[in-house]
């Protein structure tokens, strides 16, 4: 068979491959001397990397419910384009941003989802500098609360604001800090690979108070509930090996917190994995990669993508032996359009080993539908 490129041409893109590797180890340097993060700088955009969200989740109860009624995600993704940031028009893409919204009701076991993606710019898309306050047209998310680094330190310093409006439902909600930031890895630096230059700066916000409403089939009602808030910048996410990531944010019930993720080859092993833990008023035990063990246990396969999902999962960590199990299955969302990929995101529920509920969180499984491409 006659080769698709020649051999010169080869040598170029092996080239450049490799000289995106050193470019991405260099930057990833780059990206740790910007250590200690600095609230609330940080919690504002970071343009010169590569790609960044802000992502939430977690349960609501709706009117006089006793227990969650729905499920929720909002991400605002931001990714630098190929073009200069002092490209001359105003037309260049110097900035996308992408944001994504679902909603997971548990009753009827349906998952709704809208999705939406604009260059940075003329009023319609902007992720600001200093502190959160990122918006897609009508969509937004803000962070308000004290100018100062006591959002680190205080437990209720500060809160976040979101709305968004989709032809299936609309959620207008106010996140409540209840604990202080969570700095995942060391310190915020959070390894995603056996080469430290795969990594990223990485703060959570767990057990976040919500309130707020939800508007869907022409009712508004208030809902209440407990949030998630993670905010991720990076140049060198995923390792060239990884085909995609398992990651679990849990609001345990005893008022701690767990994260837990592995990065995937692409025949299912575990290419590197982390997290860490937070009891209740304690400090934080990041876990060592050799510390987490994932066991797929049951799968099921969308109908839409042909993606086959594990949606109960064995985890074993220091913690001890969890089974993490979807509140329902079918909570994929088929972002193909936007971001490129189809992913699954759901509400899920932690257990102890004997199948008590410990914790209530979101399961994100990525790279089934075909290897991740960030």
């Amino acid at each position: 068979m006659r080769p698709l490129l020649s051999r010169r041409a080869w040598l170029a893109l092996a080239t450049a491959a490799l000289s995106r590797t050193r470019a991405n180890a260099a930057t990833s340097d780059e990206l740790r001397r910007t250590l200690p993060i600095a609230l609330p700088r940080d919690f504002g955009a970071h343009p010169a990397t590569g790609i960044e969200w802000w992502y939430l989740t977690g349960w609501l109860q709706a009117g006089a419910a006793a227990d969650p009624t729905h499920g929720f995600q909002i991400t605002f993704l931001r990714s630098r384009g190929e073009v200069a940031p002092d490209h001359p028009s105003r037309f260049a893409a110097s900035q996308v941003l992408f944001a994504h919204a679902a909603l997971s009701d548990l009753q009827a076991k349906r998952h709704l989802h809208a999705q939406r993606i604009a260059r940075a710019g003329f009023g319609i898309a902007e992720a600001k500098l200093g502190d959160t306050d990122v918006r897609l047209r009508d969509w937004a998310l803000q962070r308000h609360g004290p100018p100062h680094a006591d959002a680190i330190d205080a437990s209720s310093a500060h809160r976040y604001t979101s709305a968004v409006r989709t032809p299936d439902f609309a959620l207008q909600l106010r996140f409540d800090a209840t604990q202080p930031v969570l700095l995942q890895g060391e310190a915020g630096w959070s390894r995603k690979g056996p080469d430290p230059a795969h990594a990223s700066l990485y703060l959570s916000e767990p057990q976040l108070a919500v309130h707020g409403t939800l508007e869907r089939n022409g009712r508004r009602e208030p809902v209440t509930g407990t949030g998630w808030l993670d905010h991720e910048w990076s140049d060198a996410l995923l390792p060239p090996t990884a085909v995609g990531w398992d990651w679990a944010g849990i609001n345990l019930d005893d008022g701690g917190a767990l994260t837990v993720f592995q990065l995937r080859r692409a025949d299912g092993s575990a290419l590197w994995a982390g997290g860490s833990h937070r009891p209740r008023g304690g400090a934080v035990r990041t876990f060592a990669p050799g510390e987490l063990r994932f066991t797929p246990l049951r799968r099921w396969t969308s109908a839409a993508t042909g993606a086959s999902y594990p949606v109960e999962w064995r985890i074993e960590s220091p913690l001890g032996t969890h089974l993490l199990v979807a509140a329902f299955d079918a909570q994929e969302l088929d972002s193909r359009s936007s971001a490129g990929t189809a992913y699954w995101e759901g509400l899920s529920e932690l257990r102890d080993a004997h199948e008590a509920r410990v914790g209530r969180g979101y399961l994100e499984m990525t790279g089934y539908a075909g290897r991740l491409r960030l």
